[in-house]
């Protein structure tokens, strides 16, 4: 299959595109600097641009079988790269017709709000990651409104791991049992599933341990 990754050199990007190589995909990684992966091989196209440039984000996705999107707020935390970058990306899958979408958010947003403890709720996305988390939030809605085929990931926090393909998925929004917390690998593992199932397709599945 034919994907394209943007957001491809952040934490969880990294193990995508590793993950989607291993299985055999035709990668096209797309990142500001996508050289930074430092991977070489045959059916990996490293694509240069940025996300708020929609010509480029057209080009990226022109021939593509299906749009990974796991775009991060860098290190200023700004608020709004995600929404703007998933917006441009949903609007050149419209146009093209590429319709399969994955989509990272977070756990936490919409009803799984629920799943949260208090630490979660008001000191991380109350306070310090509150522009990011409502940036999210704006994205899940552009995500949702859209006439694509979607699928919105909504993991824990991210944690270093092997990946184990041994977590939970698709629970429901009063889980408390869950530790809100899943490794980088097994994200990018659930993520890339999404590409050869339907079964969540225009849901919202939450991840953790």
């Amino acid at each position: 299959m034919k994907v394209v990754i943007f957001g491809a050199t952040g934490t969880i990007g990294r193990q995508v595109v590793t993950q989607a190589l291993a299985q055999g995909h035709e990668v096209t990684a797309f990142a500001r600097h996508p050289e930074k992966l430092e991977i070489q091989q045959a059916n990996l196209q490293l694509f240069a641009g940025d996300v708020m440039d929609s010509l480029m984000v057209e080009k990226a996705i022109a021939g593509q079988d299906a749009v990974v999107c796991v775009l991060g707020s860098g290190k200023k935390l700004s608020g709004h790269v995600r929404s703007e970058g998933t917006r441009n990306i949903i609007q050149a899958m419209e146009k093209i017709g590429v319709r399969r979408l994955i989509c990272q958010s977070t756990l936490g947003a919409g009803d799984s709000w629920s799943n949260l403890d208090f630490y979660w709720k008001y000191v991380m996305f109350g306070f310090i990651l509150r522009k990011v988390f409502a940036d999210h939030l704006i994205q899940e809605k552009l995500v949702e409104e859209s006439n694509l085929d979607w699928t919105i990931v909504r993991p824990g926090a991210f944690i270093d791991g092997d990946r184990t393909g041994e977590y939970r998925h698709g629970f429901a929004a009063n889980d408390r049992e869950i530790t809100l917390t899943i490794s980088r690998a097994d994200v990018a593992d659930f993520l890339l599933k999404q590409l050869t199932t339907q079964t969540y397709l225009g849901k919202t599945p939450a991840l953790s341990y």
